[in-house]
């Protein structure tokens, strides 16, 4: 069964867990977006994120609770977000102690095994917690899917620092400009939660940022609006609109098929993935999927550099443009 009981507000920490762990232990109220003065549209919307925002605290939980067993009792179609805040956990422990990535190799090669895309992510987000470039810490992860921590690390230094981040549009004197790409594809993913997913809001605010950043900022958004949702059909086509407007549609679709890929290898295919790729891919999930898969087998099992990375997207953008070419 893929439902066993759990809830998404049962954070599996125990009162009798202390030292680090106990102190690393999350607060489920971190889920609630609306502390964080995000927009609000009240009602399954708003469930939506809040959900996905639980359950990776679940997961977080969950490691510091002593193991990720409980991570394979979440729905099938959440626990992608379980495993992200599993693999955020495994890498903060990791680097507090020291371990050389010990728990998130193991992670990955166990129960995350079909959630690597998230669980990269995850990763990054560990590392923006402890205020530490992602680039440093993850070499001895996958060599090519490690540059997705830079995705994940700025989705969380995002969240946390949202007024600052969205409101002055800056970047993290941590990170080199070569490496603010990849930030800025999680901080597209933020602005789709922090817009609550409406299209003219997501678009107006990517609009203030200059030109050389709304590529990946789209890309960013179109992994989010497929991957967690949100958005209605006329919602989608709306976004499609504005991307295309901005001269940006590629990398919409680029992001769509990334979570499309991400979300097949899961096991899971949810009814807002099935309803957005069609619309933000033009394609059928499958079909998507294979143009993110194929790109990467193309570039070989040596590839690990962060312009191979966007290598693979650019072949993904291509394999969009040559289907839709009229």
């Amino acid at each position: 069964m893929d439902h066993v009981g759990i809830e998404p507000a049962s954070v599996p920490v125990p009162p009798g867990v202390g030292g680090l762990r106990g102190l690393l232990a999350k607060n489920p109220l971190e889920a609630d977006l609306t502390r964080r003065r995000f927009r609000i549209r009240a009602g399954a919307v708003e469930k939506v994120f809040t959900d996905a925002e639980t359950w990776h605290v679940f997961g977080f939980n969950a490691v510091l609770a002593g193991g990720t067993d409980a991570i394979e009792r979440v729905p099938l179609e959440q626990r992608s977000f379980a495993y992200e805040g599993a693999a955020c956990a495994c890498t903060v422990l990791d680097l507090l102690t020291f371990a050389r990535g010990r728990r998130l190799r193991e992670l990955l090669a166990g129960p995350a095994r079909f959630h690597r895309h998230a669980a990269y992510l995850g990763a990054g987000r560990g590392y923006a917690l402890l205020r530490l470039r992602p680039v440093w810490g993850a070499r001895r992860a996958h060599p090519l899917l490690r540059w997705l921590a830079l995705d994940g690390f700025g989705f969380e230094w995002s969240l946390r620092r949202a007024d600052r981040m969205l409101g002055e549009r800056a970047t993290p004197d941590l990170l080199t400009r070569a490496h603010g790409a990849l930030f800025d594809q999680g901080l597209g993913r933020l602005v789709w939660y922090h817009e609550c997913a409406s299209p003219e809001d997501v678009a107006l605010r990517v609009g203030t940022y200059p030109a050389e950043r709304r590529a990946d900022l789209w890309s960013g958004v179109g992994f989010a609006a497929t991957a967690t949702g949100g958005a209605e059909a006329d919602e989608l086509w709306r976004l499609a609109e504005h991307a295309g407007a901005d001269g940006f549609r590629p990398h919409l679709a680029q992001g769509c098929a990334f979570a499309a890929a991400a979300r097949l290898r899961s096991g899971s295919l949810p009814a807002h993935v099935a309803r957005a790729v069609p619309i933000l891919a033009g394609a059928e999930p499958e079909e998507a999927a294979s143009w993110a898969d194929d790109a990467l087998l193309a570039l070989g099992h040596d590839a690990r550099t962060q312009e191979e990375f966007h290598h693979w997207q650019a072949r993904t953008r291509r394999a969009w443009t040559h289907r839709h070419r009229p």
